[in-house]
This record gives C-alpha cells, sequence and structure tokens, in this order.
C-alpha cells in the first residue's frame, strides 16, 4: 500500500495512520547488479481432468475451493523471497516478479492483451526517478545548516542552485469551511512556512477534528501541500515545534527514506509536483525571527479564538541550495485477459500491485503482506476462473486480471493504466483491488477472520450490496467498512490503485487488512503470513468477482461521488 506521511506518517503511513515499523532482526545484503542470483522459477502448471459438476452446484463455491492456502504460500514464498530484492519498481527484482507474473498468465491460458508490446502480457511505460543531489545547503541568520541533520526535503526543488528566500508564514496551513489560513493572503510564487499538526481547543482535543479525533489536517501533511500547491506557492517550509519531537532522531530515521529516490511520469505531469522542506525546531525560530515562548503563546491564540490569529513574527530571508538529479527508466504492469461469452465487450478488472519498496539500509523489504498478498490472491483467482472455463463454466463477461507497479510511488501503474486503457473505460464494470490480505491488525487481534471493505458504497450501491449477499453465502466472515467514513484521517480510500478507477467513475472495492508493525518494513516475510485466513479473504473477492461477470445486467453508477 502506498504510504502517506510524518513519523508515523512519513515511517510507517503513501495509497494514507499506521505504526512505525520495527526494526528487523536479520540484515539481508542486497547482491550486486552484475551477480548471478538464483531465483525461484514459476511451479509448472499440473494439468487436471476435466470436472463434470452435479445439476444445481454451486459453481462459485466449486471453483473457489481451488483458492488454497497451499497454493498461496507457494506462489508468495517465491515473489516475497529475497532473491526478488523487494520488487522495487524499476529495479531488477520487479522485473522478476514481472516475469513471474506474466508467465504464470500464460501458462493459465490467458492472453496477453497488450498491443504493440515487446511481450503482450507486459504494459511498458517510462518514468523518470529522481533523486537529492549531494551538496544541500541551508543558511539562516548568518549560521549554515546540515542536510539530514537541521533539514530535510521531499518532492521536487526548484532550488538547484542557491537561491535566497523571503518566506511568508501561513499559520498551519489550512483552510476549510469556517477556518483559513489564507484569508488576505495572495501566495502565489513564494515559499510558506506551516506549523505541523493543527489548532486544539480548550480541552487539548483538535479544533477541527470529529469526536475529539484529529483532522486530515492533523495527520496528512501532503493535504497542507497540496493546498499551498493548488494556490500557487512555489514551496512549503513545514516545522513542528512540538516539545516532545526529536527532529534528529526523527531525521537519522528518516534518512534512507528520503534518500530513495522518487518517481514520477516523464511526460504530461498533470499538476505541479509540490516542494516540501521539514526544518528543526531551532531553524523554524530562526527562519520566523521569534522564539518558543513567542511560538506558544501564538498557538495558545489560536486555540482560544478557535479561529486564525494574526501572527507577530516577521520572518527572515535565508538562502537554500538543494539540489536534484534525475534519470529514465521504464516499468511495467503485467495484464492476463480471460474472454467472456455472450456479454464479453464487458469487462471486470482484478487488479493488486505487485510492487515493494526495495531495499533500505541494506535490509531487504521482501512485502510479503504488501502487497504480496494481493498479487498471489490475484494469481489464485486467475486459476480458479480459467479452470472454470477449461470446464465449459467461463465468466459471462471478460476479466482483466491486472497487477500494476508504481503504487508505492504514488499508484502510478493504475494511473497509467486508466490513462492508457487496453480495455475501454466505458466497458470496464468495476474493479476489485486487493492490497494487504494476509496478516491481522491490532483492532482485531484474537477475533475470527475479516477483512476491511472500502470503497464499495462510494460508485455503486448494487457492488456493495453483492458482496454482502456472497459473504453471508459463503464464509460469512466479518466484514469492517469502518474506512468508508469520509472523514477517515487514514484517508485508506485514496491510497491504493482502485482510486484510480474510481476517479474514472468504475466502482471499486478495496479488499485489505490493516497496517502492522511490520508495515513497510524488512520484517514484512512470508512466514508472518497468516494463510487460514487469508485463503476466505481471497475467495470472498473471487465469489464478488464470480456475481458481478456472470449476473445478466451490469451494475449501476448510482451512488457518490469518489
Amino acid at each position: 500500500m502506498n504510504k502517506p506521511s510524518l513519523l508515523t506518517l512519513l515511517l510507517a503511513a503513501c495509497c494514507t495512520t499506521a505504526s512505525v515499523a520495527q526494526q528487523p532482526k536479520k540484515v539481508k545484503v542486497k547482491h550486486k547488479r552484475g551477480a548471478q542470483t538464483e531465483a525461484p522459477t514459476t511451479p509448472p502448471q499440473q494439468s487436471a481432468p476435466q470436472t463434470v459438476l452435479p445439476a444445481g452446484s454451486d459453481l462459485a463455491a466449486t471453483y473457489a475451493q481451488t483458492i488454497t492456502q497451499e497454493d498461496l504460500r507457494k506462489h508468495l514464498s517465491i515473489i516475497a523471497s529475497d532473491a526478488y530484492e523487494g520488487r522495487e519498481t524499476g529495479e531488477k527484482g520487479q522485473k522478476m516478479a514481472a516475469e513471474y507474473i506474466a508467465n504464470r498468465f500464460k501458462e493459465l491460458g490467458l492472453t496477453g492483451p497488450v498491443q504493440g508490446s515487446d511481450n503482450p502480457y507486459l504494459q511498458h511505460f517510462t518514468m523518470e526517478r529522481s533523486s537529492w543531489a549531494d551538496g544541500a545547503t541551508l543558511k539562516v541568520a548568518g549560521q549554515t545548516y546540515q542536510w539530514l541533520q537541521d533539514f530535510y526535503g521531499m518532492g521536487a526543488s526548484p532550488f538547484q542552485q542557491e537561491t535566497t528566500v523571503q518566506p511568508v508564514f501561513v499559520g498551519y496551513g489550512i483552510e476549510q469551511d469556517g477556518y483559513s489560513d489564507y484569508t488576505g493572503l495572495d501566495v502565489k510564487g513564494k515559499d510558506l512556512i506551516i506549523l505541523i499538526g493543527e489548532p486544539t481547543n480548550a480541552q487539548n482535543q483538535p479544533l477541527l477534528g470529529k469526536d475529539g479525533n484529529p483532522s486530515k489536517w492533523g495527520t496528512d501533511y501532503r493535504a497542507k501541500a497540496a493546498l499551498a500547491i493548488q494556490k500557487g506557492a512555489r514551496s512549503v517550509f513545514f516545522v513542528d515545534f512540538n516539545p516532545n519531537s526529536n527532529f534528529q532522531k526523527l531525521a537519522g530515521r528518516m534518512a534512507g527514506y528520503v534518500n530513495r529516490p522518487s518517481i514520477a511520469f516523464k511526460d504530461a505531469q498533470k499538476t505541479p509536483r509540490a516542494t516540501m522542506f521539514f526544518v528543526s525546531p531551532a531553524v523554524g525560530y530562526k527562519m520566523l525571527g521569534t522564539t518558543a515562548a513567542a511560538v506558544t503563546k501564538y498557538q495558545q491564540s489560536v486555540s482560544k479564538a478557535g479561529k486564525p490569529v494574526v501572527a507577530p513574527f516577521k520572518p527572515t530571508k535565508f538562502a537554500i541550495k538543494a539540489p536534484r538529479k534525475t534519470e529514465d527508466f521504464t516499468t511495467e504492469n503485467v495484464l492476463g485477459y480471460l474472454e467472456g461469452t455472450d456479454k464479453k465487450d464487458e469487462l471486470l478488472v482484478l487488479s493488486a500491485h505487485y510492487d515493494h519498496i526495495g531495499i533500505t539500509n541494506g535490509e531487504v523489504n521482501n512485502g510479503a503482506d504488501d502487497d504480496g498478498s494481493g498479487t498471489v490472491s490475484v494469481l489464485e483467482m486467475a486459476e480458479a476462473f480459467t479452470k472454470a472455463k477449461a470446464d465449459g463454466h467461463g465468466p459471462r463477461r471478460s476479466i482483466l486480471f491486472l497487477t500494476v507497479t508504481g503504487e508505492e510511488k504514488g499508484l502510478l501503474g493504475s494511473e497509467y493504466y486508466t490513462d492508457h486503457p487496453v480495455f475501454p473505460l466505458e466497458s470496464t464494470i468495476a474493479d476489485l483491488n486487493t492490497d494487504m490480505v494476509g496478516r491481522t491488525d491490532k483492532e482485531h487481534e484474537g477475533q475470527p477472520t475479516y477483512v476491511y471493505v472500502i470503497g464499495s458504497d462510494k460508485l455503486s450501491s448494487e457492488l456493495h450490496t453483492i458482496l454482502q449477499d456472497e459473504n453471508k453465502k459463503h464464509d460469512n466472515i466479518n466484514l469492517d467498512f469502518r474506512f468508508n467514513d469520509p472523514q477517515d484521517p487514514n484517508r485508506f480510500y485514496y491510497r491504493s490503485d482502485h482510486y484510480n478507477f474510481a476517479k474514472h467513475k468504475v466502482p471499486v472495492a478495496f479488499f485489505f487488512n490493516g497496517v502492522h508493525d511490520d508495515y513497510h518494513g524488512a520484517g514484512d516475510e512470508v512466514e508472518k503470513i497468516e494463510f487460514q485466513k487469508m485463503e476466505p479473504r481471497a475467495r470472498l473477492v473471487f465469489y464478488t468477482a464470480w456475481d458481478l461477470a456472470n449476473r445478466d445486467k451490469r451494475i449501476v453508477v448510482d451512488s457518490n461521488k469518489p
């Protein structure tokens, strides 16, 4: 799943929040690019005799039985092995995983539908890899500050050469009904200083949250950055004046994340990329030309007023140099197509992302749950549907088994597919997306099997009803819809690949089991996957897909906006 942001949101939280990843006990060293790696290979497909079913058989239940713990483990033990080096987008391990999935689709008899590709199962596209170059400096009030000690950055950078900046302070950087830090300010082309967090009330609860919970402004710094860029700002400098924060410790822990390259589309960047820097409290006081006592007084005045107040600070000019370097590379989505029968011109998509975050600080992040679990679930559903077709019970509608890359970098593979669809989105009836279904989160420890279902109520009321009916009819696991709440501060609905289909008004359902202590960490290993719980979760997606693919009428789009 795409990680969102700061500390929990930076270290353990794109698609938005999660627990900080624990340090693993074992260290695995990356193989050199030139070295030969002995990788597991695709297991040979065993042919099975055709099945003759008795009249009145529940066909969905029959073919769901081919989705097994044993097969899920078999595939996951390969793509989430050290040989695949964490499947970093554009790197060797991701290419190996793409080849494994494509070969499996071919073995199952699926069609490679990508025309003009050197491999019809692969949809290639060009990306741009960008990383921070050496030599970043920040000079404030005659003092020079150090990269990854006193400040660090994310996103784009307009400061390739040393640039003098006159910043503008915009409080918490929030704008919503009844509250705006931007009132009376023209920030076009300006560089903004924004406080991390959000204002609180007299009870020290978030002023803008619901039922005492934080609002998105308190949990997602990216929302603030996006608003600033929307208003035309050139850059944002975030500062956290929380006395319990330890910026140097955070910067040290963030070093691996900050130094990892970011990825964006080579062409047609539709919106400006945010430029974000994070500075220590000491640097923040210098930039604002103020003291800790004055900042505390300002924050208290906002809390008392319940709205923005005029700040007494007089921001000082500073100089910054933060160059970035770029290079082009290619990556690919993997597609397997199963043609339907009498309704073959309509298409159902079953998706998951097969990339992960690669190697950080010498440790391989194998991503067994994120999203090896979803990827192998798609492989197993592909086997179930192809087996049904071989037995003369193929789906009426066509099915696209779509495993995408670039999810961890911002849902890029699914965005590319929905912007360059192989099959018309107008004929795509739904996307069922599976991301992290192999573990149990803290909310459900000690409880029976469950799954969060997100987004099924957003575009099609029929889809929401169908999956509940299929669940009751079959395994009847616990369905948790809590993250459908539009006020959910985790914003999970926006953080995985289904969202790019939803943006195009294609109904979606996102199957997810929550984050855990190994989220985006080297501890996300195959031996921690709960295959006995994962099996019924994958089958639920299959049951829902079976209904959608075989019903008389396609589901209608009649619900909320995405």
